[in-house]
Formats: C-alpha cells, structure tokens, sequence
C-alpha cells in the first residue's frame, strides 16, 4: 500500500477541485484509499491516461478513454457501495454537485466553439488570413505575431477562447505545413496560458485565487515579467523549427474575402459576451457560464434578425453542429475522473505535501502537476487545502499553475481546445516531441519569479 500512496501523493492536488460544501474534517472520516474500490480507481486513471497520452499510437480518439474512466470509476464506487450495504447518498450527492461543476465548464466551452464555427461561417478568418499573408510575412513573422496576440489577448478574453480562435487562424493561414502548425500552436498555447496567468481576468485559476482574496487585482500585474520571459525563451526556442518561406500567396488569383453579412455583429456579440462572463460572475456572483449563455442568447436573436432580412445561410444551429463534441466529453471525463478520486479520499494529501517539501517547491510542483491533470482541479485543491502562506507564495502557485499546464498538451483548457480545432496536426506526441522548450520557460519563470520576490522584493 506504500506503492499506492505514493502514487495517490501525484495526484493529490486533483481531488478537490469538486468537493462538497461538507466541512472537510467529515469528509476524511471517510476514505476508501486502502480499498480494493481506492486502489481499482487508482488504476483505472492511470491506465486511462496512459491511452490518452498514447492517442496517436492506438489510433484511439482522447475522448473515448477519458469518459470511460470517468463514468466506469463511479460504477465501480457504487458497486462498493451497494455489495457492502453502505448508505448511497454521500455519492448521489457528489455526484449531484460534480454534474454542476461539469455543467459550468461544458456550457463554457459549447459557446466559446460555436462563436468560432460562426466566424468561420461568416468567413472572417478567411478575411483576417487574407490581411495576414497579403502583407508578405514570412512564416516566422506569422509565428511571432499569433503568439504576441495570444499572450495580449488571453488576459482580457481568457486563455481558452484566445486559443481557439488564433488555432484558427493558423489553419487558415496554411493547412498542410507541419512544421509551421505543430510549433505554432504550441506557441499559442503557452503565450495564452502566460498571458492568462498575470490577469484575474485570463484563467480561471487567476480567477479563483482573486475570488478567494489571495491577492488584490494590481498584485497579479506583478507576474507580467515572469509569465511574459519565460514565454519569450520558450517561443524563441520554438521559433527555431519554424521553416523559412511564406505562405503561398498570389494577388492575382487570390481575391479580398467578402465577411457575410452578420459577421461584424457576430465578433461584437462575442466580445459582449465575454465580458459578460467575466462581469457576471464579479459582481453578481454568476457563473462564467451564465454570461456566456447570456451572450449566446443573444446571437441567437440576432441571427432571427437576419434571417427574416433575407440572409437565410446565418444558422448558428448549423454552427453548433460543427463544435468538437469530442472535445467537450473529453473534459467530461477527465473531471468526472478527478471527482472520483476526490471522493475516494485524497484530500489529505493535499496539506501533507506541503508539510513535506515546502511551501516553495510544492507550489512549483504545482506547475508539472497541472500538466498531468488540469490547472483548473488543482489550483481549487490548493485553495481548498489553504496552506499558511505569504502573498508571494499565493502568487507564485497562480503562476504555477496557470503556466504549468502548458507543459503537456492536456493540461490546460486551451492545450485541450487546440487539440480539437488542429486534430491530427497538434496532438500530444506532436506537442511532447518539443515540450523541453517549454519547460526551459518554465524553469526561466521560476528564476525571475525568485529574484523578483524573493530577493529583489518587488511586489
């Protein structure tokens, strides 16, 4: 059982990211960790993973291990439940509350995907292509702005959205070149995930810290120079596998695309809507989903309008068509799997960690955690545990975690967005064979961090 403790350690910052309200002490009166149910569950994520991680060898799409894990776990607990005659409603309810928190992400992410399917439709990436490569930039210069617009964008619209969208621009731009996509869209994932980092507003791991009164929103600026170079060495060392040349461009086949009709309202709506996630939940406590709802409401009426105005091709039910549902049940899984592990007992490890290794390095640990199960479970596992730290401990497991995930290409809402808009192109091999280059960022983020807060004090 030492074996299997060692491992639950890996994973324990996962587990509370959807814990009930209950007070914590009475959910550790219960544990199943030394179970045969504890450790069937501890296997089967792992196992999970291994296909998910292993996508391109088995041929196998990453939703499918993900929601089998997920769903067969808790099959798996109520079977426990029942054969030995214990009460069920600790999990009914758990499950109850995982299904919200599920709901909030998936609702999320269904209306930031069918905004992009309506651009696409409205041919507005076919548009921003044209202005792109019609100025003669090389493939370099491409590189270098997706990612400068990915870093500066990503703290006002979150990294998630931010991702998808210039993802799409990338296949816009060129479609077969692997040697532009593959290292462009790891670059667009870690300068979203950077530029999330130093914003409330660009992660939801930010967010969570703010709401939870970790740091005030002008101490968050203090990360801009740490998420900003370590982005900067890893974008310059990914740039060097970016091939010379250009994008094939004549001007005298290629013709200015016309943006359909609706397709300005529909960048307008989607930058309301954004802000009306953001704000939503400030100041009147909403979900970020709610606002998104809210936003996709109104793009709905919209496209009534228009197509009573005669623009009968503005279907946004065709768009919803088009969203990557596979990437939707993936996150499905993979939360429904953390929930599992949470409800079988790991949240002791949590604060055990930190008793062990430090504030300092757990809080890196933070980082390769968070590649290896979302950002998102554990930033709220940190918050939940409430270790005894300084603001500049706060602001460092932030950083962590927001950065962290770029580390592996599941760890992240946007590394799992990409994955879905550039599947077969961006994919977790693709993203492994050039992951060194973001873990030199990393390594980079954490000396500025220590030499701006721990020596130089600047915060």
């Amino acid at each position: 059982m030492k074996i299997v403790k060692t491992l639950l350690l890996m994973f324990a910052f996962s587990t509370v990211a959807y814990a009930s309200n209950a007070d914590a002490a009475e959910v550790l009166k219960h544990t199943y960790t030394d179970t045969w149910v504890g450790v069937a569950c501890l296997f089967v994520f792992i196992l999970g993973y291994y296909f998910i991680a292993a996508e391109e060898i088995y041929h196998i799409n990453k939703a499918k291990p993900a929601l089998f894990i997920g769903t067969f776990m808790f099959m798996l607990i109520g079977f426990y439940f029942a054969s030995n005659n214990l009460d069920t409603q600790p999990l009914h309810d758990e499950v109850k509350h995982l299904i919200l928190e599920i709901a909030e992400i998936f609702f999320f992410l269904f209306v930031a995907m069918t905004f992009i399917e309506t651009l696409i439709d409205r041919r507005v990436f076919e548009r921003l292509k044209y202005n792109l490569v019609s100025k003669g930039y090389s493939y370099k210069k491409l590189f270098w702005l997706t990612g400068i617009l990915a870093f500066f964008i990503s703290p006002i619209a979150d990294n998630m959205t931010t991702a998808l969208i210039l993802s799409t621009v990338l296949l816009t731009i060129d479609k077969k070149n692997m040697a532009f996509l593959v290292p462009g869209a790891i670059n667009i994932v870690v300068a979203a995930n950077a530029g999330g980092a130093w914003s409330p507003f660009g992660d939801i791991t930010t967010l969570m810290s703010w709401q939870a009164q970790k740091a005030t929103f002008v101490d968050f600026l203090y990360l801009f120079p740490p998420s900003f170079l370590g982005w900067i060495v890893t974008a310059y060392l990914l740039s060097m596998k970016v091939p010379v040349g250009e994008p094939d461009f004549d001007p005298k086949t290629e013709k200015k695309p016309i943006i359909k009709k609706g397709g300005h309202m529909t960048i307008y709506l989607g930058v309301f809507t954004i802000a009306s996630a953001v704000l939503g939940h400030q100041y009147f406590g909403l979900p970020p989903a709610w606002g998104m709802m809210f936003g996709l409401s109104l793009l709905k009426l919209y496209s009534y309008k228009v197509k009573r105005a005669g623009e009968k091709s503005f279907d946004i039910y065709a768009s919803m068509r088009l969203v990557e549902n596979d990437t939707l049940l993936f996150f499905f899984g993979i939360l429904a799997a953390v929930g599992a592990l949470h409800f079988l007992g790991f949240l002791e490890y949590v604060v055990k960690l930190y008793e062990i290794v430090g504030a300092s390095a757990a809080n890196i640990g933070v980082g390769f955690i968070s590649a290896i199960v979302d950002n998102v479970p554990v930033m709220s596992a940190v918050l939940k545990a409430n270790p005894s730290m300084g603001i500049d401990q706060w602001l460092l497991v932030t950083l962590t975690a927001g950065i962290g995930g770029s580390l592996i290409s599941f760890g992240s809402a946007a590394g799992v967005g990409v994955m879905g808009r550039m599947r077969g192109i961006y994919t977790f091999g693709s993203h492994m064979k050039l992951a060194w280059t973001i873990l030199v960022g990393y390594i980079v983020s954490m000396i500025i961090w220590y030499i701006q807060f721990e020596i130089l004090g600047l915060y």
